[in-house]
């Protein structure tokens, strides 16, 4: 309890660094909600002088200024209440926008080990269902949270001074509501708690669904999938129904307790009358005051079901917000590469930091610059994690590697990453044009360089087929294109960086071994000193290399011409044999063009 208790308090104390510019806005929030407050609390006093000093007197010039009086309180409190509202919005919405913003410029600077600790799903809803609950609390906490218990505690007193005796009906009933209420929270927090977590698994059916409808749609899927949405939608659903089972009994409670209070003061109150000891017009306000301190009392309640709620989705941002990257520049970062070279001194490296099996064990490898390195290997060979270590993507435990015969770790990212061009195994495309997307390896690149990168990489045989060319949109993800058009603009979009190092991660599996051979031939002509690392499943992608290196359970098993591979490496032997005892390992003239 007193973990989650300081946890909260640290998610607060984040939270709270993003209202940032509305911070006036949210002070003058509670101000305004005050103001209408001290005139909620005049206007009863007023009605208890128009009804003894006024009608019960016959003096209509009292109850003319007395009238007029509350008219111009009735105003004041309009213009508190509509600016209360007004600032609250600016500075709830404005503390959401902050807490997009911040998140997701924090997770930009994620590596990939710290994106690998938050799913995909999970980030989503707290980007979004978060954030917009985080915002619902804090207006209602500014307005409610402000405005219910002066209104309670200011109505109470005024109760006080007007009669003891009947005020102290009100104490006894608040004193037993909020314990009440008490209890109803404390069981609602542990199901809201447990809701957004499902939450996350309901996006992520959402997500996946729609990112591989084809898959679906091909496979017959759409039962199972109507399955699995519908139990992550019924978990949702049945934790709900817990929390709110539980807060539902708060309504019919306090509006019980209500109309009991408003009926024992009454029959008090007539009696007092009666006895002389209480006005008609005292007996008004203190019936009006009731009102105010328990629908005070409710909307503390509202209020606290709303936090209860955030408290959870607070949380889960702070873990975004609090996430530091695990790869940052050095203070003086180098800010030159001199050439391709690439160095592995003794690396040892794990994907679990301080732990866990190791991927890849003593690798010690020497890349002359300019030189085409190939690599093969069986699937979890590590020939992804290798080249992920060369562009600084994720940090060796042992040993080092150098680019340009410096450390990667004394390199400014943004440089490295730059010289260091990958193809990852996964292509995407983003939303927009052809163009827009060819201008994500170089911003400044010229319609005419983009043209050229996409002849090297023979994008242009099927771009200049379409209708719009260049300007094509291409959808979330690069949908509405094939595989293999999907990998060579990834291609093209590389090249027009003209890299000091190129990584292509099985980057042309899709398309067929004559397009293959053109791509590489191009790339030699384009970006002749450009160090080329090919990583490939087919053995005619890396025969033509200079030297290949064949992996083998996240070691080095052989590092040599191809030539020599073949006759002292058995693993690359195999593959070879293996690929063109058919004559070939891929229909020369078939595939996809």
């Amino acid at each position: 309890m007193e973990d989650e208790r300081k946890f909260s308090l640290s998610a607060i104390k984040t939270l709270g660094t993003q209202v940032k510019e509305f911070k006036r806005d949210s002070i003058l929030t509670p101000i305004m909600m005050i103001g209408e407050v001290v005139v909620e609390t005049l206007i009863p006093l007023l009605m208890a002088s128009i009804v003894d000093n006024g009608v019960q007197k016959g003096d209509m010039h009292h109850i003319l200024i007395i009238g007029l009086g509350m008219l111009g309180l009735a105003l004041a409190g309009l213009f508190f209440g509509m600016a209360g509202g007004y600032f609250g919005a600016q500075a709830s919405t404005g503390f959401a926008r902050n807490l997009r913003k911040a998140m997701f410029t924090n997770i930009q600077t994620f590596s990939f080990s710290n994106i690998d600790k938050f799913s995909t799903s999970g980030l989503v809803t707290r980007l979004t269902t978060d954030v917009t609950n985080i915002q619902n609390a804090y207006q209602m906490m500014l307005r409610m949270f402000v405005r219910a218990p002066f209104s309670m505690i200011v109505a109470m007193v005024m109760a006080f001074i007007i009669n003891a005796r009947i005020a102290s009906i009100y104490l006894i009933a608040v004193i037993g509501l909020a314990i009440f209420l008490f209890f109803i929270m404390r069981r609602a927090t542990r199901y809201f708690s447990m809701v957004f977590k499902k939450y996350d698994a309901l996006n992520e059916s959402v997500q996946e669904n729609v990112s591989a409808i084809r898959v679906v749609k091909a496979y017959v899927r759409e039962k199972y999938e109507n399955e699995k949405f519908s139990r992550a939608a019924q978990n949702v659903y049945e934790l709900f129904v817990k929390a709110e089972s539980n807060i539902v009994l708060n309504m019919p409670v306090m509006m019980g307790t209500v109309y009991a209070v408003i009926l024992v003061i009454s029959w008090v109150g007539a009696h007092m009358i009666i006895q002389n000891t209480l006005t008609t017009g005292e007996l008004m306000s203190l019936l009006a005051y009731c009102m105010n301190i328990l629908m005070s009392l409710m909307m503390m309640s509202m209020v606290f079901v709303m936090v209860t709620m955030s408290s959870a989705a607070a949380q889960r941002i702070s873990e975004v917000l609090n996430e530091k990257a695990d790869i940052v520049n050095p203070e003086k970062p180098v800010m030159e590469i001199a050439d391709g070279s690439i160095d592995f001194d003794h690396v040892d490296f794990s994907y679990r930091t301080g732990g866990g099996e190791p991927v890849l064990t003593d690798i010690d490898l020497h890349i002359k610059s300019g030189e085409t390195i190939g690599i093969i290997g069986g699937t979890g060979s590590a020939k992804s994690s290798l080249v992920n270590l060369i562009s600084r993507l994720y940090d060796v435990q042992k040993g080092s590697v150098k680019v340009g015969g410096v450390n990667v770790r004394d390199y400014d990212l943004t440089k490295l990453r730059d010289e260091v061009s990958v193809v990852l195994q996964k292509n995407v495309l983003f939303s927009g044009t052809i163009i827009d997307n060819l201008r994500w390896g170089n911003p400044e690149a010229t319609e005419e360089e983009c043209i050229e990168a996409c002849r090297m990489a023979c994008a242009d045989e099927f771009i200049e087929l379409l209708p719009d060319k260049y300007n094509t949109w291409i959808e979330q993800g690069g949908t509405n294109v094939s595989g293999g058009q999907r990998q060579r603009l990834c291609i093209a979009r590389a090249l027009i960086k003209k890299p000091k190092v190129l990584i292509l991660d099985d980057s042309t599996s899709a398309v067929d071994t004559a397009t293959d051979a053109k791509i590489r031939a191009a790339m030699q002509a384009y970006i002749p000193g450009t160090t080329k690392l090919i990583i490939a499943q087919r053995i005619s992608s890396v025969e033509n290399a200079d030297r290949v290196i064949v992996m083998n359970e996240g070691r080095v098993d052989g590092f040599d011409t191809p030539a020599n591979l073949l006759v002292n490496n058995a693993i690359y032997r195999d593959v070879y044999e293996t690929q063109t005892a058919g004559g070939g390992d891929f229909d020369m003239k078939g595939g996809e063009q």
